[in-house]
């Protein structure tokens, strides 16, 4: 049997600091980790917790001068050194070390430093569980190891975790990020139960184990969470898992009922607020779909008048508003003084508060329209007043005079006008004179055909007045229910949409569409009858642009699963082409809800490699799909991408507008005379 040498440790001294040099040997050049300021704090704290590692320092006859390198241990000893110089250390204070003689310099500090093994996160995860056991708080834990608060939030979030989960993730079954997707609840048993899913599935992404943790919750941007409100509802006795890991803080109220309960009851007092105007009826909910008011009369109101007091004060804002515009030149986009600034933004809400004053309505009307109450996307509430139902609807009866008319049971057809009796204008006021027959139904039927045919020849001639005919018939089925007092067969159709994607009501265009509506129906007169004098007085321009909004209002391209390449999506496609549609430039932007997470992963990359280039997809196309979905929303959200279906193709120039042909035909025509 071999007898081993007796191992010999080195010995240990306290040496005087200012015995002690640095040691340009030592292999550690690049600074890591805390700062030597927080460094020297922690010593001051808790004192040296570690010796320095020294090597006696020579002179040239190899003799030793007494002074001592410092080979490992380079920043706890820049550390003492900051506290000398702050004079809270004595330069001759005793500094315990480690004194090595035999081997290499360079090798000792390389193998202090390589065989070096950090502590497990699981570790430091429960130590600061312990010290905050014991009293401290996060931010006295952060504040005595150097980290900030979040992070030992973070840790004691993980901490919390079921500890058979923990021991998982301390044998390596678990991995860290699939850790910190547990913690987002507090529900230890819903964690295990989760656990139990996802050790037996496939996906054992993190995104998926948050899906799975948080499927019947509600996360805290929902509308619903911000009209009710995050504190009312914890006031409720509400709880909110959070996932402190998040780059944006997310959040899931836990309590749907209760945030439910909340709402309706938010919803009801806004319902009784508005039932003190006594409308026939109010509908409540959060969101109604798109085209709900679609086949309703609105009734519009009259905006409450400004007295002569209101209308001095209005023009007076406008004028201390144009002065500050004009003499810091507002437009430029150039930073204001902050007392500038702030005077303006009160200026521009007082005349917002007199372009937003409350709409009158007639007693009459109000007793039988009704209004909507839902949330706008921020959570405030949104109202609309002032709609009729088609039973509460007028309507014109044409009554039949039978005095007036043939009884339709006498077949009475062949009373032409040839065999009615002549009658005498003159006497017509003469009470034994007998009153002419009516013409027939018949005839009346054919004389007016030809009237018909003479009128559509007419029409034919005068495209001025045949614009204005479809316009008036456009703008009846548009704004009055009973659209019917026109002679033009024209049926403007407006479909609403069998599917409500993501926030559709919320969307730019929804909210251009509503506002451009309601202004215009401010405008039309209360009585139908009274429609073709108003549009007749309106200026080339206007007819227009009402005439463009009418038509706009049938327009339905949306590309169903049964007949996605159909006639109406290729025209689609041709106005999309004239109109230079641009989704981006429209407000459409690639999110986790309408594009992203609905996606496989190579369709993100994709994206991504569109807009940012290979270089920024490389940089995400190792993470899993949950994180790669955050990561790429914020890559993508303002480049102006969008999916190929919101493209607008470029077509071949096989159509051409009106305009276009005009000018063609003009350039065309020397060249033809010329030829001739």
């Amino acid at each position: 049997m071999t007898n081993r040498k007796k191992i010999s440790l080195s010995r240990s001294q306290d040496i005087p600091f200012d015995k002690l040099v640095m040691s340009e040997r030592n292999v550690r050049h690049v600074r890591a980790g805390i700062s030597i300021e927080e460094l020297a704090e922690d010593i001051a704290r808790r004192t040296l917790l570690q010796s320095l590692s020294v090597r006696p320092v020579t002179d040239d006859d190899d003799q030793e001068t007494g002074r001592y390198e410092v080979q490992a241990g380079g920043r706890r000893y820049r550390a003492l050194e900051y506290l000398v110089k702050q004079k809270r250390l004595a330069k001759n204070a005793a500094i315990p070390c480690v004194i090595r003689e035999d081997g290499l310099l360079e090798e000792d500090s390389l193998a202090e430093n390589v065989q070096r093994i950090n502590l497990h996160p699981l570790d430091q995860f429960r130590a600061f569980q312990t010290l905050s056991e014991k009293g401290l708080s996060a931010e006295d834990i952060a504040a005595r190891f150097f980290v900030t608060a979040k992070i030992v939030r973070q840790r004691l979030k993980l901490a919390s975790v079921t500890p058979k989960l923990l021991d998982l993730y301390a044998e390596e079954e678990l991995t860290l990020e699939q850790l910190m997707a547990f913690s987002v609840t507090d529900d230890q048993a819903r964690q295990e139960q989760v656990w139990d899913i996802v050790r037996q599935a496939y996906n054992q992404e993190p995104y998926y184990i948050r899906r799975l943790l948080t499927e019947d919750t509600v996360r805290v941007t929902d509308k619903r969470v911000r009209f009710v409100g995050l504190e009312a509802y914890e006031d409720a006795g509400g709880v909110v898992m959070r996932d402190l890991f998040s780059q944006v803080d997310e959040g899931w109220l836990q309590d749907v009922a209760l945030l439910e309960k909340l709402v309706a009851t938010g919803l009801d007092a806004e319902r009784d607020a508005i039932a003190d105007e006594g409308w026939k009826w109010i509908e409540v909910a959060v969101d109604f779909p798109y085209g709900h008011t679609i086949g309703l009369e609105r009734i519009t109101g009259e905006v409450e008048p400004l007295s002569e007091d209101e209308t001095a004060q209005q023009d007076a804002l406008r004028n201390e508003l144009a002065g500050i515009e004009e003499r810091y030149s507002v437009d430029q986009d150039e930073d204001l003084p902050e007392n500038v600034d702030k005077c303006l933004g009160e200026i521009e809400a007082e005349l917002e508060a007199f372009d937003t004053r409350a709409v009158l309505y007639a007693p009459d009307d109000i007793a039988k329209a009704g209004v909507f109450i839902s949330l706008e996307s921020d959570g405030s509430v949104r109202i609309e007043r002032g709609f009729v139902k088609p039973e509460d609807q007028e309507q014109d009866d044409d009554t039949v005079d039978p005095d007036q008319s043939g009884d339709p049971q006498t077949g009475d057809e062949d009373n032409d006008a040839g065999n009615a009796p002549d009658t005498d204008i003159d006497g017509a006021d003469e009470p034994d004179e007998p009153r002419a027959k009516p013409l027939s139904d018949r005839l009346v039927l054919e004389l007016t055909a030809y009237r018909t045919l003479a009128l559509r020849n007419a029409l034919a001639g005068d495209p001025d007045v045949a614009f204005l005919a479809a316009l008036h018939v456009l703008v009846l089925q548009s704004f009055y229910h009973f659209g019917s007092g026109s002679c033009l067969q024209i049926t403007l159709k407006s479909s609403g949409f069998s599917v409500q994607p993501p926030d559709l009501n919320d969307s730019p265009a929804a909210s251009d569409i509503a506002a451009r509506h309601e202004n215009w129906e401010r405008q039309m007169p209360g009585d139908p009858d009274d429609l073709w004098a108003a549009l007749c007085d309106m200026d080339t321009d206007s007819r227009m642009a009402l005439f463009a909004h009418c038509v706009s209002l049938t327009l339905y391209a949306v590309s169903e699963p049964w007949n996605r390449h159909s006639d109406a999506v290729r025209h689609a496609d041709i106005l999309a082409d004239v109109l230079k549609l641009d989704m981006a430039a429209s407000g459409w932007k690639p999110s986790a809800d309408n594009y992203l997470s609905r996606v496989p992963k190579n369709r993100i990359l994709e994206a991504v490699t569109e807009a940012q280039g290979a270089d920024a997809a490389q940089r995400i196309d190792h993470l899993k799909k949950g994180d790669m979905v955050r990561e790429a929303e914020q890559l993508l959200i303002d480049t102006g991408w969008v999916p190929e279906p919101l493209r607008t193709p470029e077509l071949e120039p096989q159509t051409q507008t009106a305009s276009e042909h005009e000018q063609d035909d003009a350039s065309s025509e020397p060249a033809a005379t010329a030829a001739e």
